[in-house]
């Protein structure tokens, strides 16, 4: 039946075509914006883990950041180590020379004693931003270790966080190297028969402090490495949730724009029904 108060063909194309619209709107959106979900209300779950992905990505850039100042902090403190140890070494070299009655014990002494302050020299100098782990007192508070954030652990989706540090203690060397009090002043054979125990011992402190360096030297790099790689993984992630599937959005886009003239000129062919009837009254 047709009739010339309601037209079903018209409402019906006029509803397709503005479902066509609609769609149309959002896949244009989508490829201008980059972001297949970009807001709460194309899919409210998916863009809640995003945030909360990104909030995550976020903190593990300030991460990041701490591992980087951490680095440099400890890799100042172990050059430091490494050369102490160097200048003890030369300094049990002269040891072990005056062991002999027929040298200068004098002289050796005088190279000791200068070595000892290029070694105190290195301890006070060994710091990186006001913070020294060659000493006693590492930023002039009492600290006597420094942490640094490393990480950050969520319990399930949503869940509390925890910030997780690297703590690097103080190797000491402003005490435990106190060789100009602590080493004995050659003067003869017998006296550099004592310095030369006493060396010993201070060269296997230093030895020990720096390998304690370069090993949270070695973890701090490991887990900022760690950091970098969970960061870009994290990253893909949240992309391959929201971000636009461009090659999909641009087929997408070129079946809506055939349908939406396929709509128009289905709405313009139930349009003209109306008219149609007028043929039924003429004669």
């Amino acid at each position: 039946m047709s009739s010339i108060l309601n037209n079903h063909g018209a409402v019906v194309a006029l509803r397709t075509l503005k479902t066509i619209n609609g769609t149309l709107d959002e896949v244009q959106n989508s490829i201008s914006t980059g972001k297949r979900i970009g807001t709460a209300k194309d899919n409210a779950a998916v863009w809640s883990i995003a945030k909360t992905m990104e909030s995550d990505i976020s903190g593990f850039k300030a991460i990041e950041d701490s591992l980087a100042l951490g680095e440099a902090t400890v890799a100042v403190a172990s050059a430091g180590a490494e050369q102490i140890v160097s200048k003890l070494t030369e300094i049990k070299e002269l040891i072990v020379s005056g062991q002999s009655e027929n040298v200068d014990h004098a002289k050796i002494q005088t190279d000791i004693a200068s070595k000892v302050e290029q070694i105190n020299a290195i301890i006070s100098a060994a710091q990186f931003n006001g913070a020294n782990l060659l000493a006693s007192d590492i930023d002039g508070n009492g600290a006597s270790s420094m942490g640094f954030l490393a990480s950050l652990n969520r319990v399930g989706p949503g869940g509390s966080v925890t910030a997780q540090s690297i703590t690097v203690a103080s190797v000491d060397f402003e005490s435990n190297l106190d060789l100009s009090s602590g080493l004995t002043a050659i003067t003869d054979s017998a006296s550099a028969a004592s310095a030369l125990a006493e060396i010993e011992s201070y060269l296997q402190i230093a030895i020990d402090g720096a390998a304690a360096l370069g090993a949270s030297a070695s973890r701090m790099e490991d887990q900022s490495d760690f950091v970098g790689k969970l960061v870009d993984a994290m990253e893909q992630g949240v992309s391959a949730m929201t971000d636009t599937d461009m090659e999909e959005a641009s087929a997408r886009l070129a079946a809506l724009k055939t349908q939406q003239e396929l709509a128009i000129q289905a709405l313009t062919i139930a349009n003209e029904a109306p008219r149609l009837l007028l043929q039924l009254f003429r004669n």
